[in-house]
């Protein structure tokens, strides 16, 4: 499992439009495991200055998703259920990150706990329980491998006027 990295995460979530317009960073990974923050941003609040729950939805699913590529097979996933509990509203002005956990594995679902906090990892934001696919596609394996896919993907909607 030690082909992934902080950096291949990153390349990953650089990857993903909607998690490079979050700002999202990777801060941890080993095997099942992944760590990703995302900061604090006004265009994403919604009542007040509280951070809007589909920022945090789309960092909790992406964290998920993510820790479920790490595993030993190297496979890709999709979300198949992802139920998010919003447990308080995120601090204004606080980074928030999420914590997402593979804790079972079978043949073709692996399930998933993530947590987000602020401040204090004490007192969670979110936590969530998801369902992901497993076995149905290759990830790749290196920074370099995620880049390239990531490219041929970009020039393959182009050429489709996407």
């Amino acid at each position: 499992m030690s082909d992934f990295s902080v950096d291949w995460v990153q390349s990953f979530i650089d990857a993903l439009p909607y998690s490079r317009a979050l700002g999202m960073t990777a801060e941890a990974v080993s095997e099942g495991q992944v760590t990703i923050s995302m900061p604090y941003d006004e265009a994403l609040t919604g009542d007040g200055a509280v951070l809007h729950g589909g920022a945090i939805s789309a960092l909790m699913d992406t964290t998920s998703g993510t820790a479920v590529m790490t595993l030993p097979e190297g496979l890709g996933t999709a979300t198949l259920d992802l139920r998010i509990d919003y447990m308080r509203a995120a601090t204004p002005g606080q980074r928030v990150t999420a914590a997402a956990e593979c804790y079972h594995i079978t043949r073709t679902v692996v399930f998933v706990r993530t947590t987000a906090w602020d401040e204090d990892d004490a007192k969670p934001v979110a936590t969530a329980a998801g369902a992901f696919t497993y076995g149905h596609m290759r990830a790749p394996r290196t920074t370099e491998e995620m880049q390239a896919a990531m490219q041929a993907l970009a020039e393959r909607q182009k050429e489709l006027g996407q």
